[in-house]
């Protein structure tokens, strides 16, 4: 079973998301049979390198909206993290460009890291108040996870990876994807956003009935059975 996951580590709904996912696949009596793959996706492509505003008006001015609601809207992803045990602190927020984050993810997955990758910039993010866009930052980040600095230097000061993470955000909008997280589970299901722990348990399960059809075994003694309205007791 293959399961692609768009998402950005800037997208509030997208650790929430992630985290309850992830809590479905951990009981998961076959998730030793399902392959995650994660997919770059940036909310906010022109989002800058550096915050001149504090989070409150630079998501008001970004959404069209004033600083009260946009202080509404924190509390609600605040609220939503705190049901899965996550913290957010949209207090020391940087709301800054996610590609270079993006890129070294994807060199991570060279070492099969880009899950922990993913879990530790958006954790940055989200909570920390780490700036995704500093360099530094990410080398730091990188290293905390054992992977080599010298490098994830290199590449940032490259554009290495820049196209595929170009095309994975291309091919979100070729299959639809309108918002993020964007869950595709075997080319055939698509499941949009941070959706409740017993949903993504329930579509495990169906896709796995669909893999697995339930095989009859042959030449068994069937004389003890009831077809219909007759039974075969004799």
């Amino acid at each position: 079973m293959k399961i692609e996951i768009w998402s950005d580590f800037a997208c509030p709904f997208c650790y929430i998301g992630k985290t309850r996912f992830e809590q479905a696949l951990s009981e998961f009596k076959h998730n030793d049979k399902v392959e995650v793959v994660y997919k770059a996706y940036q909310l906010n492509p022109n989002a800058p390198t550096k915050m001149v505003k504090d989070a409150y008006e630079t998501f008001a001015e970004g959404h069209g909206m004033t600083k009260d609601q946009a202080k509404q809207r924190f509390d609600m992803f605040t609220q939503n993290a705190k049901s899965v045990g996550l913290e957010y602190r949209y207090d020391i927020i940087q709301m800054t460009n996610t590609f270079d984050a993006h890129r070294i993810a994807k060199w991570a997955n060279k070492f099969n890291k880009e899950d922990a990758v993913t879990a530790r910039f958006m954790k940055a993010y989200f909570t920390e108040g780490k700036n995704l866009a500093d360099q530094a930052t990410l080398v730091s980040l990188v290293e905390e996870l054992g992977l080599n600095t010298q490098e994830a230097s290199r590449i940032l000061e490259s554009k290495d990876y820049s196209d595929e993470v170009y095309n994975q955000i291309q091919e979100a909008r070729q299959i639809g994807v309108q918002g993020v997280p964007f869950f595709v589970l075997n080319r055939k299901y698509g499941i949009s956003g941070a959706q409740q722990k017993e949903y993504f348990t329930q579509a495990l399960e169906q896709i796995w009935k669909e893999e697995n059809p339930l095989e009859i075994l042959q030449d068994q003694d069937d004389s003890q059975a009831c077809d219909h309205d007759e039974c075969g007791i004799e």
